[in-house]
């Protein structure tokens, strides 16, 4: 969210910029153009002054007249030499006055010939139009010689504007550089505005990762942020403490109900054994009784280990994962062999952070259904691996194993395969399995195994958690 915020600041901020910018811009550069037309009109104005009492062509005579035109074209010299600007006075049928240089001409055609033509009639040439600082085009400024009313000559000025186009350029550089500032000063703002605004929705997702992997007693810190995100942390942190009830008092309930049928079941097993004392030994219908009650009494002590699973704490440390593994691959192994089946384990040394009871459970839970499930004479493998942040014990059996329907809902309490309805079991072992693992941060995954039986893969954290350790990882010993 963050990512996509920021952009959107920024795009929209630049835009302003750029809407204040290219404004400030054209205004610098229309400024400095009007200052060297107004200055040019001057010049013009001053050697249409000058050029008043100087006679046609064709009047020769005085020396007076001779005088006053020389005076021009010495002004005309000067100017083009001190400013480098080409001007020059012609009569009405393009004759010159006086000119500087000497290849000054009336044009035929072009902005020169338009200027000469509009000062004709009695009235300055307009402006020209902006030179931008990539053009090279020269601002021409004609005004009229009026003598007795009438038009006698025109002053045409045509000015380079290289340095004009230099004081534009640089004063633009200096508004990008401001803009850039300006910009760089709004992104700073922008980061520190989206971070107030989504420092609350990150702590919010934060706390809600914690709570859908266990940890239920996380909770917003209802600080900083818009008032929106903090009502709404507020009434995040109800909503947890509901479902938190709710879920203490459904745990409560399992606890207490499967505690409180213990008693009387073991009454009712104890009145069956005493009843099958008075039948024939081989009495099918009291062996399915008595066994029946077994089977409930094993499931009421599934559940109440269920409950306590998912209430209890788990006792986080340091764990040798392969010295685990192949404690329980010894413990299991006289069952597999009672079943001909070769119970094989690689374990090697790999440290991990884990409760080592509820690790033992698991692999338990997980190492029985294998061994119970695999046909006599085929293997069952326990493999120790790592993978830098997470270590694994992957239990393969060669059994029938599961459809990919049967995958999505192994795992899920009271939940048997139709084809295992008759094999021993109450269909809580790896739910509780999952529950202890859980609250450790581990795992456990289901796959197949080709070309029949199931892989099953029990992963728990190398990272110390939270509040365990300052974050450190392991390595393998």
């Amino acid at each position: 969210m963050h990512t996509r915020l920021l952009p959107l600041l920024i795009v929209l901020m630049a835009a302003v910029l750029l809407a204040l910018g290219v404004p400030l811009a054209v205004s610098l550069a229309g400024a400095q153009q009007q200052k060297v037309v107004v200055d040019r009109i001057d010049d013009t104005a001053r050697f249409a002054a000058l050029a008043q009492f100087v006679t046609e062509p064709a009047d020769t005579s005085g020396g007076d007249i001779n005088e006053r035109r020389e005076t021009l074209s010495a002004e005309l010299r000067s100017y083009y030499e001190v400013y480098g600007i080409r001007a020059g006075v012609f009569y009405r049928n393009d004759a010159p006055m006086a000119h500087a240089p000497d290849d000054f001409f009336l044009p035929r055609a072009g902005e020169v010939r338009d200027a000469f033509e509009e000062a004709l009639l009695s009235r300055r040439s307009h402006d020209p139009e902006q030179v931008w600082p990539w053009q090279r085009s020269p601002l021409v400024v004609a005004s009229p010689v009026i003598r007795d009313g009438d038009v006698v000559a025109v002053v045409v000025t045509e000015s380079p504007t290289g340095q004009m186009r230099s004081r534009i350029l640089h004063g633009w550089l200096v508004i990008a550089a401001g803009e850039a500032a300006a910009m760089l000063l709004a992104v700073g703002a922008a980061l520190r505005l989206t971070g107030w605004v989504l420092r609350p929705v990150r702590v919010l997702d934060a706390t809600t990762h914690d709570i859908a992997t266990g940890r239920l007693k996380s909770r917003v810190a209802v600080a900083g942020g818009p008032p929106e995100l903090r009502r709404l942390a507020r009434s995040f942190n109800e909503m947890a403490d509901n479902v938190e009830n709710v879920l203490e008092q459904q745990r409560a309930f399992v606890a207490d109900a499967s505690h409180q049928l213990r008693n009387p079941l073991s009454a009712l097993l104890l009145r069956i054994e005493l009843l099958a004392l008075e039948l024939p030994e081989d009495n099918e219908e009291i062996a399915s009784v008595r066994a029946e009650g077994k089977r409930l009494a094993q499931v009421l002590d599934d559940l109440l280990d269920l409950a306590l699973a998912e209430h209890s704490a788990p006792d986080l440390r340091i764990v040798d994962i392969g010295a685990v593994a192949a404690e329980r691959v010894a413990a299991w192994s006289p069952s597999a062999d009672a079943k001909d089946v070769t119970l094989t384990g690689v374990c090697p040394p790999t440290t991990a952070w884990a409760d080592p009871v509820a690790l033992s459970s698991a692999l338990d839970a997980v190492i029985d259904n294998a061994v119970k499930f695999t046909p006599s004479g085929e293997t069952v493998e326990v493999t120790v691996a790592s993978n830098g942040d997470t270590a694994t014990v992957v239990v393969t059996d060669n059994g029938p194993g599961l459809t990919d329907e049967e995958l999505t809902r192994v795992g899920d309490r009271f939940w048997r395969s139709g084809r295992h309805q008759n094999v021993k079991g109450s269909g809580l072992g790896l739910s509780i399995s999952r529950a202890l693992l859980a609250a450790g941060g581990g795992s456990l995954a289901y796959e197949r195994h080709e070309p029949h039986g199931l892989r099953v893969t029990v992963s728990v954290p190398r990272n110390a958690p939270a509040g365990e350790a300052d974050g450190q990882g392991l390595t393998d010993r």
